[in-house]
């Protein structure tokens, strides 16, 4: 198992790459796909999230600058609102400022998986299900990764830094735009769904899907 961090490591990953988004782009997209969407589009800018969603019927978009809400578009990156919202059927399309952007960096590899925490232990087993010669887990940011592959018991020193951060705790105040508190309780709870989401490379985007694995 190799490393790697954000979008110049995702350029060099290779084999089965795990790009890890838990705040909060990859937790949103399980949320939407667990909410009945039928696939998760990204995207790296703001303008192509605009144009896909123009030419893709009943699209929804979620999107962020630099964490913070886009002017004219009503779901920022946060699981709280994609959760609440009405997706059965339809495309959600996703831009964010890490995510999404270390996601469009992977070259041609085996495969290529999008995660976060709520689906950590289904993307490992998918990992695993294809007897890979090398897995690479990319962090798209500065959360760390190996959350993926650590057990419950030793979770919360895994996670231990990310709280002590004043990222998490500027985040934790509740008061940042577009990044309602809860969208950190829904983004730290390990293994809510039992999916993985593979991510296949279209012509100007990725697009997520569930992989349904067996309990």
């Amino acid at each position: 198992m190799r490393h790697a961090l954000g979008v110049e490591g995702a350029s060099h990953a290779s084999g089965v790459v795990v790009v890890v988004d838990v705040l909060r782009a990859f937790t949103v997209s399980a949320y939407a796909l667990a909410g009945g969407a039928r696939e998760c589009l990204l995207v790296r800018t703001v303008e192509e999230a605009r144009t896909l969603a123009s030419s893709t019927a009943g699209a929804v978009v979620s999107a962020e600058v630099d964490t913070l809400p886009v002017e004219g578009i009503a779901i920022s990156n946060s699981p709280t609102q994609v959760a609440v919202h009405p997706l059965t059927g339809r495309s959600l399309i996703q831009r964010t400022s890490a995510g999404t952007q270390a996601i469009a960096a992977v070259g041609e590899v085996e495969a290529i998986y999008a995660a976060s925490l709520v689906v950590a232990r289904a993307t490992a087993q998918a990992c695993l299900l294809r007897a890979p010669r090398l897995v690479t887990l990319v962090a798209s940011g500065d959360f760390p990764e190996s959350c993926l592959t650590c057990s419950r018991t030793d979770l919360g020193s895994e996670l231990r830094p990310l709280y002590d951060s004043k990222r998490y705790q500027a985040f934790a105040k509740g008061d940042w735009p577009g990044f309602p508190k809860r969208d950190l309780d829904l983004a730290l709870e390990p293994d809510r769904f039992r999916f993985a989401m593979p991510a296949t490379r279209q012509a100007d985007h990725f697009r997520l899907v569930r992989e349904e694995l067996q309990a």
